[in-house]
């Protein structure tokens, strides 16, 4: 097809049968109360950060419409970040001294004043971001939902499993 498509191109589809009957797309709408909500405890400096499965397009989006960033952070690569781009950049998890540490630290430490949103992220994408962060001496509250969840919100100094869809594990 061209962008343009030639009488004969439109008479080709008409011939093949095939109907498009709509395009819609699904989304899940943010609660009002989240982006007020948000807006006060970074307010009372708790920094929010977003570990989403949802692919960046989507994790974006969201963000911006909970106040985790703003539009003019969308495009930022330090900012926003799928994770297993940010675990290999990190130099992964390993053990030092018998404790669980962030591979490249330093690297670690630099980044973590802007990163904000971790998306299409796996459990120890997740893991890994609690470890760095109580590395640093922050203190990290994390929910959860899943199994896959457990781990961070063990690691984590206070851990909220979400109430009635939480699974077992996870609570």
């Amino acid at each position: 097809m061209h962008d343009n498509p030639k009488d004969e191109d439109v008479k080709d589809i008409e011939k093949s049968g095939l109907t498009l009957i709509c395009i819609f797309g699904i989304m899940d709408i943010v609660r009002p109360e989240v982006p007020g909500a948000v807006k006060i405890i970074q307010n009372a400096g708790v920094t929010v950060r977003m570990v989403t499965g949802d692919n960046i397009v989507t994790a974006r989006a969201i963000a911006v419409l909970c106040n985790i960033i703003s539009p003019t952070q969308i495009d930022d690569e330090r900012c926003c970040m799928e994770g297993p781009e940010f675990y290999e950049k990190m130099g992964g998890l390993v053990v030092r001294n018998d404790k669980e540490e962030v591979g490249n630290y330093k690297l670690f430490k630099e980044l973590m004043p802007h990163m904000k949103v971790m998306a299409r992220a796996r459990p120890m994408d997740k893991y890994l971001m609690v470890t760095g962060l109580r590395q640093m001496g922050a203190v990290v509250a994390v929910t959860g939902d899943g199994t896959n969840d457990a781990p961070a919100l063990k690691k984590a100094d206070v851990g909220f499993a979400m109430g009635i869809t939480g699974t077992d594990v996870c609570k």
